[in-house]
């Protein structure tokens, strides 16, 4: 594999950012330590400052911004919804000390009056947001929920009348040397109306599922699977079968490693409703997955797996000898023989997203990756095939290079919101005429290391 000057520097970028976050030891491959435990988390709210994207880019940017010379349809001065990023953050760097691991903070980037202002909640319980999402309960309001580690907690946030006010529904140390809860996806499990959380966790290998009572309004806890020593970084929810009744998919794996040694790891599925235990639906060998995607991207009314296999690296050169590979797999499929749709010259991938992102009807798949860029992949006529792949911005990166597609603007036609740690910026893409246009809508200047593990829409109803 060789890189271009370009892929070389964002590399060389976001292996720093590894070192830094692995040094801290919050985010990256060995975060977050665990902190001092805080009965009654202050919470605070407020803005870090303007922004000062969205708007104009610099000629050498456009220059090198997909779409230069295209204009884009202008964006409303108002969106009913807005952004929610969940980080890691570390204050400015001193000569000779360790990176300072800040509470975990949840970023929101809502557009009002004709700008993206910016607002934040950070919670000192915990030193790192994996996830954030809106979460609905039949009769009740909607509320933001939340997945932190060291310490980890579920909590739900509602606006208060002095800031965002929160609510624990689940913690737990799990007894190893990490507590967190990594990711959370919200769907009806059990075919009763009722949403059911369901939780990956590190690093004793809990998924979980979390259920209201809608008599006592309660949380119950019940955990389905759990191996020692084990990663669980993705949990997605779907029907690959097509019998009606959601599936949960999880990703577990041995533990993180950093310096090319095999760490293999496996998707498991269960079926809550049907009281299915762990079956393994996608064995990758040595190698170990990190996202996987559960949705219909070709269109034929049934969900598809999608799971990016990372790739390898020589422990002694360093040199990447096995790239990303995205692997479809439909029901059915044999564990080992999953489809190869798309395969990419990078070592890691953390973020698949679908949406409409040209308005013909079709959905799209991109795939957000560490040091390559932000990728546009389409199925064929086969879509069990190879896919077509179309460089969407090869100047965007990051370690988690957190990704989603979204229709704030609710023109029916999804953009795309890419957090590039790599250059402190948030951007919005949109199609025109075919072609992705970037807007830079933020760019961060309060000189802190930040690490976005997820982005996500959220209501400005719930924005404090």
């Amino acid at each position: 594999m060789r890189f271009n000057q370009t892929q070389a520097s964002r590399w060389l970028i976001s292996c720093t950012a590894v070192a830094l976050f692995t040094v801290a030891g919050c985010g990256a491959e060995e975060a977050p330590e665990r902190v001092q435990k805080t009965p009654e988390p202050t919470v605070r709210t407020g803005a870090p400052g303007p922004p000062d994207g969205a708007p104009e880019e610099t000629e050498s940017e456009s220059d090198r911004a997909p779409g230069r010379g295209a204009a884009a349809p202008p964006t409303p001065d108002d969106l009913p919804e807005g952004l929610v990023l969940a980080l890691a953050q570390f204050g400015p760097r001193q000569a000779g000390k360790a990176p300072k691991p800040l509470p975990a903070t949840l970023e929101f980037l809502v557009r009002r009056e004709g700008e993206w202002k910016v607002d934040l909640v950070e919670d000192p319980q915990s030193n790192v947001f994996h996830k954030a999402m809106v979460y609905s309960a039949p009769g009740g309001k909607d509320q933001l929920l939340s997945a932190a580690g060291s310490e980890a907690t579920l909590k739900l946030w509602s606006p208060g009348k002095d800031g965002a006010v929160s609510e624990t529904i689940w913690e737990k140390d799990f007894g190893g040397k990490f507590s967190r809860m990594r990711d959370i996806e919200i769907g009806d499990l059990d075919g009763t109306g009722e949403p059911v959380i369901a939780v990956a966790t590190h690093d004793q290998g809990v998924v979980a599922l979390v259920r209201r009572d809608p008599e006592t309004n309660t949380f119950s806890v019940e955990e389905i699977d759990e191996e020692p020593d084990t990663f669980v970084h993705e949990v997605e929810i779907g029907d690959l079968d097509g019998d009606g009744v959601l599936e949960v998919y999880a990703t577990p794996s041995e533990p993180n490693r950093l310096d090319g040694s095999e760490q293999s790891g496996i998707v498991t599925r269960y079926v809550p409703a049907k009281g299915e235990g762990r079956t393994v639906v996608a064995d990758l060998g040595d190698r170990h997955a990190k996202e996987i995607y559960v949705g219909d991207v070709d269109g034929d009314g049934i969900d598809e797996l999608y799971v990016i296999v990372e790739g390898k690296i020589d422990k002694k050169t360093k040199k990447l000898i096995a790239p990303v590979e995205i692997r479809r797999y439909d029901a059915g499929t044999d564990p080992t023989q999953g489809a190869v749709v798309a395969t990419i010259d990078d070592r890691l991938g953390r973020f698949l997203t679908a949406g409409d992102f040209d308005g013909d009807g079709d959905q799209e798949l991109v795939a957000a990756l560490f040091s390559s860029g932000v990728w546009l992949l389409e199925p064929g006529e086969d879509p069990r095939g190879t896919w077509n792949q179309t460089l969407i911005d090869e100047d965007s990166g990051g370690f988690e290079h957190a990704a989603v597609a979204a229709d704030l603007d609710a023109d029916g036609v999804d953009e795309l919101y890419v957090a590039s740690d790599n250059d402190s910026e948030v951007r919005r893409y949109v199609w025109v005429d075919g072609k992705p246009v970037r807007e830079v809508i933020y760019r961060r200047t309060n000189g802190n290391s930040v690490f976005t593990w997820n982005i996500m829409p959220v209501p400005v109803d719930l924005v404090p």
